[in-house]
């Protein structure tokens, strides 16, 4: 089916108590194996790329990518723009195709961030699609910012900017970090409750690689309705290529790289969209 956008699956899974998994790409293989296990369990689900990555693929090559493999599904795909560092960024990446984006003015003062966000929602709504910003900080090295510590999102704070921003969905920060963790998090996960009871906008966390079961759970149960993975997925990707290479050094087929390395990306997939509470919920 054609891409979708992340407006009706937010929605639902706001309503629903469960979460979207939002899965940070890199490749075709990659694409193909997010979609591989939506299917399976029938999940929606969102497809992100950074920056970064942007950079490195640009937007048109990942939007022909995933509208192509979402078009072999009745999955509900939508591609989003994460971490979006500009508004030239996010306005060329709607141009390009994707459906939804995000605008990150976390690093800026708060009023600053307000601005640049309404600035995106006015452009993005024209055209129906939705924005998802980001107000705290969430901690560790996301693509190439690097923020040094936790700036707690204020829920006053959360509403206020909502309100005057009209985003469509609302990053906060609750102790978590992009990549993996040096030690055990500590989550404030109830402040994800009392967000959520003042903003009426779908809650997303950020830095879920390498949260436990019990950490990701609880905060969906408190209100987040999207979750984001990215470094496990690489991890999984890159561990799975270093093992067929230690075993079969003889290989030089890319393709059987990129066999063994969908497979293990597929498992990961399945395995927080599962935790999320996703499975089975793609309206198909």
């Amino acid at each position: 089916m054609p891409l979708v956008t992340s407006t009706k699956m937010l929605a639902d899974a706001q309503k629903g108590h469960y979460a979207v998994g939002a899965f940070n790409v890199e490749n075709m293989e990659m694409v193909k194996a997010v979609i591989a296990a939506a299917e399976e369990i029938k999940a929606p689900v969102m497809m992100q790329t950074t920056p970064s990555t942007v950079k490195y693929g640009t937007l048109e090559t990942f939007a022909a990518i995933v509208k192509a493999e979402a078009a072999k599904t009745d999955i509900p795909v939508c591609l989003h723009l994460d971490h979006g560092s500009s508004f030239e960024l996010a306005v060329q990446a709607i141009n390009a195709g994707y459906t939804s984006v995000m605008i990150d003015g976390s690093g800026l003062p708060f009023e600053e961030n307000v601005a640049v966000t309404k600035k995106v929602v006015d452009v993005a709504k024209a055209v129906g699609i939705p924005v998802e910003a980001e107000l705290g900080k969430v901690g560790g090295k996301e693509d190439d910012l690097e923020a040094e510590a936790d700036k707690y999102t204020d829920p006053e704070e959360a509403k206020d900017f909502a309100e005057r921003t009209g985003v469509s969905s609302l990053a906060v920060a609750i102790g978590t970090a992009h990549g993996f963790y040096a030690g055990d998090p500590v989550l404030d996960k109830d402040r994800v409750k009392v967000i959520a009871g003042k903003v009426a906008a779908p809650l997303v966390l950020h830095g879920a690689s390498g949260l436990s079961e019990a950490d990701v759970k609880e905060c969906v149960a408190n209100g987040m309705c999207k979750v984001n993975f990215a470094t496990e997925l690489r991890v999984a990707y890159t561990d799975a290529v270093k093992k067929l290479l230690a075993e079969k050094p003889e290989t030089f087929d890319p393709k059987k790289l990129g066999v063994v390395a969908m497979e293990a990306v597929k498992e990961q997939v399945i395995a927080r969209m599962k935790m999320c509470g996703c499975d089975g919920k793609a309206d198909i």
